[in-house]
Order: structure tokens, then C-alpha cells, then sequence
């Protein structure tokens, strides 16, 4: 038995997280500290990655924001992320959407399950 295994499976925070895959829309609401204030910001855009397995999973979220490209890690174990909402199903082919960085516009668009 692998003991750094055992160790990080009894380290997950486990909670309940809905299912979600690359091209998926998401809003992730994330506890944010700012001084002795704290507060909850939501992040919203599309999966582009999910990587890694067990505590040390993270995922990849890019949103456009006034024009830039805008992307965040989130490790999926994180106590800071309070929920994550699901948006949108998205259809794709692939498990990694970084051609979507280079893609403008209409070409930046992912299908959407109905």
C-alpha cells in the first residue's frame, strides 16, 4: 500500500461536488480574504481542463473579462470553494480546450447540450 495514497485520501475535504467535464460552464463561488474581511466571489466560465486525480485534482476556468482572456486553478479539494454551480453542459470532443485561448468570437463558442 502506498502510504503518500493513504495519507491524501484521508486528507480530502469530500464535499459534494456536482459532476462536470471540460466544456462544461461553470460558477465557481470562492470565499475570498481580504484583511480581517471575508467575502465570496463568483467566477464563471468554461472548463478547459481537469487534471490530476485524488486531493491534488485541479481544474482550469477561463472567462473573458472586458476583453482579456482570464483563466484560474482551482484545486478540487479547496475549503475555499463554497459551491460550484453548473451552467451550462457543454458537447465536445476533447478533454483539453486550449485552442479556445486563440479562438475569437463566434469561433470561442461551445456547443450546448439541450
Amino acid at each position: 500500500m502506498n502510504l503518500v495514497k493513504f495519507v491524501e485520501e484521508n486528507a480530502a475535504v469530500g464535499a459534494q461536488l456536482p459532476t462536470f467535464k471540460a466544456g462544461d460552464t461553470l460558477a465557481v463561488h470562492y470565499k475570498i480574504k481580504e484583511g480581517n474581511k471575508e467575502r465570496t466571489q463568483v467566477f464563471q466560465g468554461i472548463v478547459l481542463q481537469r487534471r490530476g486525480s485524488g486531493a491534488t485534482e485541479t481544474f482550469t476556468v477561463r472567462k473573458i473579462s472586458n476583453g482579456i482572456g482570464v483563466e484560474r486553478i482551482f484545486p478540487i479539494s479547496s475549503p475555499f470553494i463554497e459551491k460550484i454551480d453548473v451552467v451550462s453542459r457543454g458537447v465536445v470532443r476533447r478533454a483539453r480546450l486550449f485552442y479556445l485561448r486563440a479562438a475569437k468570437g463566434k469561433a470561442a463558442k461551445v456547443k450546448t447540450k439541450r
